[in-house]
């Protein structure tokens, strides 16, 4: 009774659009590769493998992509796991660096916060904060001006680089949401301080004084995040050649992989895939499609009361 059942919801999910994890040997993968294709520590997990080959080999076909080297993310894997992948095929190269994942907002009509470890809920809605998977292509970079910060004694203006990224179907507001990648990395404001000669001076001659915060593998507003070696690297590797970045899962990915949970269903028999560790620390993962979720946000965002800018107190 309970083999029927699993191949009954095996059937369901594959009607439902789930794609399952494809093996090395089926994928037509390099032999070289397939060492790193699994669901181990620095292993990629075939289906999200398959899916980002799939994806780069397109844009390459129609010439929109001539970078020799693709990425992909996990974003079902724990936080500061290796879960954001760099692929070269030609020169041999994979490698595995940690990443965040988006945190999310507890809100008074709907709470759809993220842990540190592991992410639960995931939407392409403006403003939730969250990841979407799905497919990206790099796009051009930004680098602006985020603060003055003490290094080796003596105050230094910090800038961050962020790489945008372009997306289809699920993801092509990714402009909108402002959507990208950078160094998890940013300048917490503590006071101000007057310097009227420096470029970044406000009208009053004061610039923004703050303290390094590292959040390398943890949490985002749903950007993409790294270290900052990773981030040179990957800087580097798309400067004027755009590439592809898959990202999962998708949409379809958690609705179904949510409906296994409530069934008690095996993953595995089902042809679905979620990390293991995260899925017991989650449950179940929960899907909000823009067209639920951005309605609750615009609503919450009104309610706001309004409130003057909060001045910064100058520095001693």
């Amino acid at each position: 009774m309970r083999r029927r059942m699993r191949i009954f919801v095996a059937v369901i999910f594959a009607l439902s659009g789930a794609v399952p994890g494809i093996s090395a040997a089926q994928s037509g993968i390099p032999g070289w590769l397939k060492a790193h294709v699994g669901t181990g520590e620095g292993q990629i997990a075939p289906v999200v493998l398959s899916r980002a080959r799939a994806l780069y080999q397109e844009r390459v076909k129609r010439r929109e992509v001539r970078n020799p080297c693709y990425m992909a993310k996990d974003a079902t894997r724990p936080g500061g796991s290796g879960r954001y992948y760099i692929i070269c095929e030609k020169q041999r190269v994979f490698r595995a660096v940690s990443s965040g994942h988006g945190n999310g907002r507890k809100l008074q009509r709907a709470n759809f916060a993220n842990g540190r470890q592991c992410a639960r809920h995931f939407s392409n809605a403006e403003g939730s904060k969250l990841t979407m998977g799905g497919e990206y292509v790099t796009a051009k970079t930004r680098t602006s001006f985020k603060g003055y910060v003490r290094q080796s004694g003596k105050l230094t203006p910090f800038h961050r680089t962020f790489l945008l990224f372009d997306g289809r179907g699920e993801t092509s507001n990714a402009r909108e949401r402002a959507i990208g990648g950078h160094q998890a990395v940013f300048v917490k404001w503590q006071c101000r301080m007057q310097m009227p000669r420096s470029p970044y001076a406000d009208e009053e001659g004061y610039v923004p004084v703050g303290r390094l915060v590292d959040y390398t593998g943890g949490r985002s507003n749903g950007c993409t995040t790294w270290s900052g070696e990773a981030t040179r690297e990957i800087l580097r590797l798309v400067e004027n050649s755009p590439t592809t970045l898959y990202i999962y899962p998708e949409g379809r990915d958690i609705d179904a992989v949510a409906r296994a949970v409530k069934a008690r269903a095996s993953l595995a028999d089902a042809g679905l895939y979620w990390n293991s560790a995260c899925l017991r620390e989650i449950g179940a993962p929960r899907f909000w499609p823009k067209r639920k979720l951005q309605p609750v946000i615009n609503r919450w965002r009104r309610s706001l009361p309004k409130t003057e800018p909060r001045e910064l107190p100058i520095c001693r």
